[in-house]
């Protein structure tokens, strides 16, 4: 039966207990998981009913103690009968720590002598036992003893395991597979973590990890690391881990695999983070992964059996997870460059406190958390196959899905950001036999989302430089040689070393046979003879003359006594030599996040419209390739179009010869109004005009005219005949009823009178 508990620790921190306090570190023997949050609050998944914690009682330098008094109580009791006592202790070091005799349950002192620490186990009760109260009295003096107050008392509750956010590993009851993207953001640098900072060699090693099923995890908090996580978190191999991944079989759906990163933190890391993708079904949910931080003992960092499948039966969007170190047991130093000091026997992976050791590079006397080292975000990128989940999926969850399986070969960018194309390698870094870097770059054409940062503008891969065989280029990465040390002489003939390290093992696996130190002779041009003059030894060297790259530095020694002989001192006063700092990163551009597109150049119609974003780093604008601005076109609806007339036209001549009459001018149209433009105006005008007056006798002359015009027609012969054939009633009978042709033209002679006016009318 599994049974969860959760302890609070609630305490004022008091400091007139003489530096004195009494704290707890936690180390379990049997466990699935835990989610550890120092020492504020930690929870405990165990199998059974035991967990056990490790109970410290210190004295901060210069205090002590002779003597001290350790008990356990269920809360409210004060320790008359054995019920009032909860869980058990555990003597670790029996030479310095003993039960008392007239107190079973109570943890005391074996001999008085001045002591700062003392540390035991504590067995948890079983779940359901209510609160603890931890009091501690200690004795300084004969006289001077402080008990069971402030800092020298710690209650401990059980928390409800209904509140619990973490819930125990499940069976999944997802459909079909999601491929996942896993990206490493490293954090740990000398600005965020800057005691005891290795600035020479610091690196993440390759990421090692698996999706995988409940019956095989590859490490565990309480466990015992394997080999394979051994040699990653010692030496920073990931050979073997792999190798017993792959020997897991069917329990293993896709091994994870990251490049190394020299040195642990630059821009570059944050802007091209290491990534690998993944894939997860119903039996294999999980997902595990670690990286060691190098130089250390055995320090890593990592998940351990995250569950990407969620309680509705769907796979998990995104997943972020800030990173703090945890111990592998396999190594006991205490600092970055601890020298080799095995653990034997071999300890339980265990997170590292702020209450370690007081020479841990994250030691902090008020034992407040660790700042993380690194955070992982986990996306998921696309879905195949049947989807079983209750829970209707979001419309962006399903574009992307579809969008990932129609590019499912093309470059793994977010959807969000538009890139160029990618840009030839560059030459290798390293111009002699040696491993270097190459380096190709592409633009950001367009970011569609500015929440989502688009970060693979650069590609780095290793290459090797010119005149290096097969052979040499399977070897390991080294660093450039440090500058050759002074000579052991001060005088005549001595020798002088050199160093190099490792800067990444082979991928193979295999152990770099490349030497890593150099000697020398070397000869001091300096009289050995006893009259030469007498110097101090050389002072520290200065600090490098450059941040990063290749730099020199100084340092300075003195004259003690001036030759027994009044000659000058020729002894050499003043030492430079090269220094290597971490490589020197190009300009770092942290921009902001596109602003909103500007109002369009025009009001209606096609116009431009522009955005920008701003540098966020001090540097000049002119240093960073990428570009602040961005102009796109912008189209309205259609502008409205007015009618376009021509220009009016000369007048006309006045339409009568005399008298009154009129003249006109006109204009044509040359564009048609559309989209509510102004209609056309009038395109003809006229006016009135006025010639002449005409003359009287010009209207009898005019009828005088049309009378010999009509006479001549009557001369023709076809209508001479008509008109003598057809004469009065005939006639008008023949004009009523067409019994004449219809192409003949009647001439009708007026004979009589009413049938001249009849005929008129008609």
């Amino acid at each position: 039966m599994k049974s969860v508990l959760q302890f609070n620790v609630h305490y004022n921190r008091v400091f007139n207990h003489n530096n004195m306090k009494l704290y707890f570190q936690n180390v379990f023997l049997s466990f699935k998981s835990f989610v550890f949050t120092q020492l504020i609050a930690f929870t405990v998944t165990v199998e059974g009913s035991w967990s056990f914690l490790t109970v410290s009682l210190y004295a901060s330098s210069p205090s002590y103690f002779r003597g001290f008094t350790l008990i356990a109580l269920k809360e409210g009791r004060e320790g008359v009968t054995p019920d009032d006592y909860a869980g058990t202790f555990k003597l670790i070091d029996e030479s310095d720590t003993q039960f008392m005799t007239n107190c079973p349950p109570a943890v005391t002192e074996s001999i008085p002598r001045r002591r700062t620490r003392i540390q035991v186990f504590w067995t948890a009760p079983p779940s359901g036992s209510g609160c603890v109260t931890l009091k501690a009295s200690v004795v300084q003096r004969r006289i001077i003893f402080f008990q069971d107050e402030g800092s020298l008392t710690k209650r401990l509750c059980e928390k409800d395991p209904v509140a619990m956010t973490e819930k125990p590993m499940q069976e999944c009851c997802a459909c079909g597979t999601a491929k996942y993207r896993v990206t490493f953001y490293g954090n740990w640098s000398e600005k965020v973590h800057p005691k005891d900072y290795p600035r020479r060699a610091n690196h993440w090693s390759a990421l090692i990890g698996a999706s995988h099923s409940r019956s095989y995890m590859l490490w565990e908090y309480g466990g015992f690391a394997s080999e394979g996580v051994k040699q990653v978190a010692e030496y920073g191999s990931p050979v073997k881990m792999e190798e017993e991944i792959r020997q897991k079989g069917d329990d293993v759906m896709t091994v994870i695999k990251t490049k190394a990163q020299w040195p642990a933190w630059q821009p570059l890391n944050v802007r091209s983070s290491p990534s690998a993708e993944f894939s997860v079904d119903r039996a294999h949910h999980l997902m595990s992964f670690l990286t060691m931080l190098g130089p250390s003992p055995d320090w890593n960092v990592g998940l351990s059996g995250e569950d990407l499948c969620t309680r509705d039966c769907g796979w998990v969007q995104r997943l972020v997870k800030d990173l703090v170190p945890w111990d592998a047991g396999t190594d006991s130093g205490v600092t970055y460059e601890s020298p080799n000091k095995p653990s034997n026997p071999q300890e339980r992976i265990r997170p590292l406190t702020s209450l370690d050791h007081p020479q841990s590079p994250f030691y902090d006397p008020s034992g407040g958390p660790i700042t993380p080292l690194a955070r992982v975000v986990v996306e998921r990128i696309a879905r195949k196959g049947e989807q079983c989940n209750t829970v209707p999926d979001t419309i962006d969850d399903i574009v992307a899905d579809i969008a990932q399986e129609e590019k499912e070969e093309a470059d793994n960018t977010p959807e969000t950001c538009i890139y160029s194309n990618w840009s030839p390698w560059s030459a290798c870094s390293s111009s002699t036999c040696d491993k270097g870097r190459r380096m190709r770059q592409r633009m950001l054409k367009a970011q569609l989302d500015p929440s989502m940062p688009c970060l693979h503008t650069q590609d780095f891969e290793p290459c090797m430089g010119p005149g290096c065989s097969e052979e040499e280029a399977s070897t390991c990465m080294m660093s450039e040689w440090i500058s050759w040390s002074p000579c052991s002489a001060s005088c005549g003939m001595g020798m002088r070393s050199r160093e190099r390290y490792v800067k990444q093992f082979p991928e193979d696996g295999s152990s770099c046979t490349l030497p890593t130190e150099e000697t020398e002779k070397c000869v001091v041009n300096e009289d050995c003879s006893p009259s030469s003059c007498v110097v101090t030894e050389w002072a520290e060297w200065e600090p490098c003359s450059v941040s990063c790259g290749v730099g020199m530095r100084k340092r300075e020694r003195m004259m003690k006594m001036e030759a027994s002989d009044g000659s000058p001192c020729r002894a050499q006063l003043v030492e430079a030599e090269k220094c290597m700092m971490p490589e020197c990163n190009e300009v770092v551009c942290m921009l902001s996040p596109w602003s909103d597109w500007g109002e369009c150049s025009v009001s209606c119609g096609v116009g431009m419209r522009s955005r920008q974003r701003m540098l966020k780093t001090p540097v000049e604008p002119s240093l960073c390739s990428d570009e602040l601005e961005q102009v796109e076109k912008c189209m309205l609806p259609e502008c409205p179009t007015d009618c376009m007339l021509s220009e009016w036209s000369e007048w006309s001549e006045c339409n009568k010869s005399c008298g009154k009459g009129h003249m006109i001018r006109s204009r044509m149209v040359k564009l048609e109004p559309q989209f509510g433009g102004m209609p056309c105006p009038e395109t003809v005008q006229r006016k009135k005009c006025k010639i002449r007056k005409c003359m009287r006798g010009s209207r009898t002359s005019d009828k005088k005219k049309r009378q010999e015009a009509s006479d001549r027609r009557r001369a023709k012969p076809s209508r001479e005949s008509v008109a003598e054939e057809s004469s009065g009633p005939e006639l008008f009978s023949i004009y009523l009823f067409g019994s004449i042709s219809s192409h003949h033209t009647c001439t009708l002679k007026r004979q009589r009178t009413n049938e001249s006016a009849l005929i008129d009318t008609l």
